[in-house]
């Protein structure tokens, strides 16, 4: 599937959004306290001032404990309108700054026509996170643009996976554990810590998913755990399909290579995606180049 591939290399485009210096600056400038409280804050500004729970349901996998630290005190800070103008300034600078010039080359150009196309078929219905952002202007930038694009194209693509996991009947810690067991064992305790979940919580999830024969007695992913796991992602890539059939397979080859080209020039920066995000490793293949 397209679905796949084209989000591993859109990904850390739109992770400058959260990951960039010039992205945390904007929202230190606002008066956050701590990355989560900015993280929250630029996310969740396209739905107006949520609440820690709608933030915790539509986000999915954090505890609401971990939300509620910072939402809804994020709004007293600055409202959302100022948010999303500190998401845009952020983005802005933090890819120019990777990019230099290509922020305004041909290949910038063409790489936001053809991801605007894309995005402006990304399904919306039933996707909260997608539909608030496709409510949103269009930025003037080429860079801003592909940039908006990715977004939308994220976030539609997060919530069919949410969708999936609920379908799938993974609770938000369940989904995590399930993951960890699954791809990356050594990385529990970073997921746990970043979720913001207890070792109570985690081994609970554990418990309940050996009772449904998803992990074996030492923790391990079993067969119907691993056909579980499989059927989500399936279901997901499945669900995120559309875009790219509306472009067409030659003009997903094109943006396929464009994006990639951006994608090198980000990851050397170390900006697109930071450990423990399940496709570290897989950027290290696609770009040629170490994750620090």
């Amino acid at each position: 599937m397209s679905a796949r591939r084209m989000w591993k290399l859109y990904e850390p485009y739109h992770g400058v959004t959260y990951f960039a210096p010039e992205a945390r600056a904007a929202t230190d400038a606002l008066g956050c306290r701590g990355g989560w409280m900015g993280y929250f804050g630029l996310r969740a500004a396209p739905l107006g001032p949520a609440t820690a729970e709608m933030v915790a349901a539509t986000f999915y996998n954090f505890k609401l404990d971990r939300v509620a630290r910072s939402v809804p005190t994020t709004w007293t800070i600055a409202s959302p309108e100022q948010f999303l103008a500190a998401r845009l300034e952020g983005v802005d600078a933090g890819l120019r700054a990777i990019l230099g010039n290509e922020v305004v080359g041909d290949d910038m150009i063409e790489a936001s026509q053809l991801a605007q196309r894309a995005a402006l078929a990304a399904p919306i219905a039933g996707r909260p996170l997608a539909a608030a952002n496709v409510t949103l202007p269009w930025p003037d930038s080429p860079h801003l643009v592909l940039w908006h694009a990715t977004t939308i194209l994220r976030e539609s693509r997060g919530d069919g996976h949410v969708a999936a996991l609920v379908a799938a009947g993974l609770d938000p810690v369940e989904t995590l554990v399930a993951f960890a067991a699954d791809r990356d064992t050594a990385g529990q305790e970073g997921w746990q810590h970043w979720r913001g979940w207890t070792m109570e919580d985690w081994s609970a999830a554990q418990r309940r998913l050996r009772e449904r024969g998803l992990l074996d007695k030492e923790n391990r992913i079993t067969a119907d755990g691993s056909r579980a796991r499989h059927d989500v992602e399936t279901r997901t890539d499945a669900a995120a399909e559309l875009p790219w059939q509306v472009l067409g397979n030659a003009g997903t080859e094109r943006l396929a290579v464009l994006l990639t080209g951006f994608l090198r020039r980000i990851v050397a920066a170390g900006v697109g995606v930071i450990k423990p995000h399940p496709m570290a490793l897989d950027l290290v293949e696609i770009a040629g180049e170490s994750v620090g």
